[in-house]
């Protein structure tokens, strides 16, 4: 792939806004393209995902995503698009998604609240930001930088993926590009590149996890009883103790 990436998602968006949709089986990348592009430098070729971005602007759309559909369940990448702070608010701390996004073409009807964001970071959702309309239009630029530096202030750069939603290849930018955009978006170095790069493969992961709905364990280890750890001291400190 010539700019530089090893994976691409097709995005596949639902705006229940617009007119009644209903979510089908995602076209297979074999039937669109019937050979793959190698990735530069590599002798790879490119991997494609499938992606369903959801918009919703009322609380009866998160329904669809409660529930078991089969062909949600086919996405290897599942986006909600959440209009108001209430949605916002579901998304990152009920819904099992995997991307969060953030409008980046007008100013935000509301802020950023530490709770909900914090509790999509410890459920390793992620919150993405689009580049493209910041290279398109002044004005979409001031609301991209704005409303990126208002999430940074809350989520300090933690989850962070910067994509592009480009619909034409002369929208797409280079890897390094993007994370040198990401500077403007309040990000640091390590975080901007991380945004470009191991954070969109964690996403890619998550969706993994969600679809085999398989999840992480973790080894607690077992605080021992004062009975056992008497019998456990040598006698010498048992004697301390008891003295």
């Amino acid at each position: 792939f010539s700019v530089g990436y090893s994976a691409v998602a097709l995005n596949h968006v639902i705006d229940f806004k617009e007119k009644k949709q209903e979510i089908v089986k995602p076209v297979s990348p074999s039937e669109l393209f019937p050979s793959l592009p190698i990735v530069q430098g590599t002798s790879k070729r490119i991997k494609v995902l499938t992606r369903l971005t959801l918009v919703v602007s009322d609380p009866s759309h998160c329904n669809l995503l409660r529930s078991t559909s089969a062909n949600i369940r086919l996405y290897d990448i599942i986006a909600v698009f959440p209009k108001t702070e209430k949605l916002f608010h579901i998304t990152c701390t009920t819904l099992d998604v995997d991307l969060v996004c953030i409008n980046v073409t007008e100013k935000l009807p509301f802020y950023f609240r530490r709770p909900p964001v914090n509790m999509a970071i410890d459920r390793g959702i992620y919150f993405e930001l689009l580049y493209t309309p910041a290279i398109k239009d002044s004005t979409m630029r001031r609301y991209t930088i704005s409303n990126a530096i208002s999430l940074m202030q809350i989520c300090k750069g933690k989850n962070i993926v910067i994509s592009s939603a480009a619909e034409r290849p002369l929208e797409l930018r280079g890897p390094y590009d993007v994370a040198n955009l990401g500077l403007l978006f309040g990000l640091s170095e390590s975080e901007a590149k991380a945004a470009v790069s191991t954070n969109c493969r964690a996403t890619m992961l998550h969706g993994e996890t969600r679809k085999s709905a398989c999840g992480v364990v973790y080894t607690v280890k077992k605080p021992r009883k004062v009975e056992e750890e008497e019998t456990t001291l040598p006698a010498c400190k048992k004697a301390k103790t008891q003295a």
